[in-house]
């Protein structure tokens, strides 16, 4: 369809949560001093220097995208916040997973409408997503990237790959990478890179 936009999606850089493989959400851990230097070794491809460039309002995502960014100005927006994990904020899946009390599951056996306990479901993050995408749609720039969080990325990639939150996903969320989409006219997403994403140059 002629008229779509652009968009890249890329996951912020690392964190002493993601190092201890605690749940994040909204809470707003900053990067590490190895993840900072992580992100100052690479750099985003030619073809997206110059694309609209917006954040999660969480530090790790702003530190990430200012970073990489080369100087342009972020536009954060609370729409790209991580998804809520309520109660289990600060807690490690490996913790929650192990208690039978926990009603934690697996993401191949969520579903749209799975939430944590005083968190958000899948749905209702794709609806505040879709506020998001229908004003990218009506922006006047034809290509943006967006530095957000592995749940709101993985929301965005299963409306493109129309994955239900049901079985094994069909792609991955890996760091480092650019998920290149095409958003339609209409509000559609459709894929474009690998499902496992495009791999940022060093610097």
């Amino acid at each position: 369809m002629s008229g779509a936009k652009r968009l890249a999606l890329l996951r912020h850089g690392v964190t002493e949560w993601n190092r201890q493989g605690r749940i994040q959400g909204r809470t707003d851990i900053p990067l590490d001093e190895e993840g900072r230097r992580r992100l100052d070794g690479l750099s985003l491809p030619e073809e997206w220097r110059a694309a609209a460039l917006h954040a999660s309002p969480l530090s790790r995502a702003v530190e990430t995208a200012e970073r990489l960014g080369g100087g342009r100005t972020v536009r954060r927006d609370p729409r790209l916040a991580e998804m809520g994990w309520g109660d289990w904020e600060g807690r490690r899946g490996v913790d929650l997973r192990a208690d039978p009390q926990s009603g934690y599951r697996d993401l191949e056996e969520w579903g749209w409408n799975f939430r944590p306990p005083g968190g958000e479901s899948p749905a209702e993050v794709r609806e505040r997503l879709s506020g998001w995408l229908a004003d990218l749609a009506r922006m006047a720039e034809p290509a943006h990237l967006a530095v957000t969080h592995v749940g709101v990325i993985r929301v965005l990639l299963a409306m493109a790959w129309g994955w239900p939150f049901r079985g094994a996903p069909p792609f991955r969320v890996k760091r480092d990478r650019l998920y290149a989409l095409a958003l339609d006219p209409d509000g559609t997403l459709r894929p474009v890179s690998p499902p496992e994403g495009d791999r940022l140059p060093c610097a």
